[in-house]
């Protein structure tokens, strides 16, 4: 059989615990990769180009934009951050799955371009969890966690637009049902091929 590679993208709240969630899923499943991202802030001690970002100038990231060699980015406090599509494109090739977590609107420029991406959203058992959480992280202000509540809510407005609804009120099991999803999506009819008799 011959199997095409996927890509997995995974959005949610704020404080919903999609980083918690990632990095258990990769240290549990080796055949997986998690995106790199290209950025415009400067590396810091430790960090290696190609491993935790590509570090771009401002005007080669401008460059990338221009060229299309992007699936999305957005500016953060002053820094560009985007997803290259040589990376992803190198791994969909090799028929490996990567997993790219990313906001809403990074979602929505990735899947206008890669729609038989899979999606997911990560939700919280409730908004008094995840008011909880945000708190329980002592960094930041009360009215930025009333800001990143009222996003959430209309975060989850935008549902209708992933495949999969994954609750995450305990991360063992959130993570055995990412692992399933992505297994049974892996066995589609419209990801493996069988090969011909010629062959």
């Amino acid at each position: 059989m011959q199997k095409k590679g996927m890509l997995v993208v995974i959005s949610g709240p704020a404080g919903v615990g999609k980083g918690t969630l990632c990095r258990a899923l990769l240290t549990q499943s080796t055949d997986l990769e998690y995106s790199v991202s290209v950025t415009t802030r400067p590396s810091r001690p430790g960090e290696t180009d190609g491993k935790e970002y590509y570090f771009r100038s401002k005007e080669e990231f401008l460059k990338m934009i221009e060229d299309g060699e992007l699936l999305e980015w957005a500016e953060f406090l002053g820094n560009f951050y985007g997803t290259p599509r040589f990376h992803v494109q190198a791994m969909l090739n090799q028929g490996k799955t990567i997993i790219l977590e990313i906001d809403i609107q990074g979602a929505k420029q990735v899947k206008s371009q890669c729609s038989e991406g899979v999606f997911i959203f990560i939700v919280p058992p409730s908004f008094t969890v995840l008011s909880e959480r945000l708190r329980g992280r002592g960094t930041e202000s009360e009215e930025v966690i009333q800001n990143r509540l009222a996003r959430a809510v209309e975060e989850l407005e935008n549902v209708k637009d992933y495949d999969y609804i994954i609750e995450n009120n305990d991360i063992d099991v959130a993570v055995e049902r990412l692992k399933s999803i992505i297994v049974a999506e892996n066995s589609s009819t419209k990801r493996v091929a069988f090969f011909s008799k010629e062959e």
